[in-house]
């Protein structure tokens, strides 16, 4: 069973969202309306993971990146995954760039799916990834320096957005009706090119693509 601690300011979506979550076999074990609040129940119940928005209170900006930063200095094996209503490119990498357990971002209005949602949080308390596609895409489209992912062909590039998006070679395979051994060749050769292939097959190496990405 996954444990959760859930944090946002709105009372009303934090209790429907425990109800969801908790018949998709999540237990929240606290929501809270803010980041100190957040990191108290953290420290009390160690949950799998810690689901955040990213505008909390007092001043509504990024409260809820600061709290998710914490968390990772304080508790690195716990999951975190941010919740925001629009894309926010600076707190994302800053986040997507720790070291520890889990890591997820996802866009509001673009979870439809509650079973969906629900498996992003297990993955993410698994120690996986859950990253919305468009904030993938939006970070690669992020200018950067000209040694950069221009070193890729667009094939490449493909496969690196979906890499970032979390997804095995399977997936990736599917996503782009290709056999898995070609995937597993594109990979090697993406993960060359950009001087990460010696990182694990893990989210470690997602995280390592996107902190490249944001030189």
């Amino acid at each position: 069973m996954t444990t959760a601690v859930l944090a946002d300011d709105s009372v009303l979506l934090r209790s429907g969202l425990k109800l969801l979550l908790e018949r998709h076999g999540v237990t929240v074990a606290a929501d809270v309306g803010d980041g100190e609040q957040l990191l108290a129940a953290v420290a009390e119940h160690r949950p799998d993971v810690a689901i955040v928005d990213i505008r909390m209170p007092p001043t509504f900006t990024v409260e809820g990146v600061r709290a998710a930063l914490a968390v990772r200095r304080h508790h690195p094996g716990v999951g975190v995954l941010l919740l925001s209503q629009h894309l926010e490119h600076r707190e994302a990498l800053a986040v997507l760039q720790q070291p520890g357990g889990g890591i997820g971002y996802l866009l509001k209005d673009r979870i439809t799916d509650i079973a969906a949602f629900a498996a992003d949080v297990h993955e993410v308390a698994a120690a996986g990834t859950a990253i919305d596609p468009i904030v993938v895409d939006r970070l690669l489209r992020r200018p950067r320096a000209a040694d950069g992912i221009g070193v890729l062909s667009p094939r490449e590039r493909e496969i690196l957005a979906r890499m970032a998006a979390g997804r095995s070679n399977a997936g990736v395979a599917a996503d782009l009706h290709l056999a898995e051994r070609t995937v597993e060749a594109h990979v090697r050769s993406v993960l060359a090119k950009l001087g990460l292939a010696d990182e694990p097959e893990t989210h470690r190496r997602v995280l390592a693509v996107l902190t490249f990405l944001s030189s």
